[in-house]
């Protein structure tokens, strides 16, 4: 079943060549809802360890005085990773095949937080 929430990220996934799923998540990692053809349970537990890592480095940045990330990359060696800040501790995240059109992604993924927050007022 679709929603507004899957729809942003469908869009996001599939305007990504090699995009493998997008997430939408709760400051806690609770996923609230995604797009991928994945095992639902294996993604909510990934999107939950990269919505921890995004905290830590929220508060990091916090504690040096930087302001909050709004976009996070990790670069693994047959996967990228982005995580957006939505608002309100939510985050969104998008994992995208190596090698990755990284312009494109983070054009989609930052297009996506955007309608994100807008569909969350």
């Amino acid at each position: 079943m679709s929603t507004p929430f899957s729809e942003i990220l469908r869009v996001a996934v599939e305007s990504t060549p090699g995009a493998i799923g997008g997430a939408f998540a709760a400051s806690d990692g609770e996923m609230v809802d995604y797009f991928s053809d994945h095992d639902p349970q294996e993604w909510a537990i990934f999107t939950a360890h990269y919505g921890v890592l995004m905290a830590h480095i929220q508060a990091a940045l916090t504690t040096c005085h930087f302001g909050e990330a709004q976009l996070v990359m990790l670069e693994h060696t047959d996967l990228n990773i982005l995580v957006h800040a939505v608002d309100e501790g939510y985050y969104a995240l998008m994992a995208v095949g190596s090698p990755a059109p990284l312009a494109l992604a983070i054009t989609a993924i930052s297009r996506a937080a955007h309608d994100l927050r807008r569909e969350m007022s």
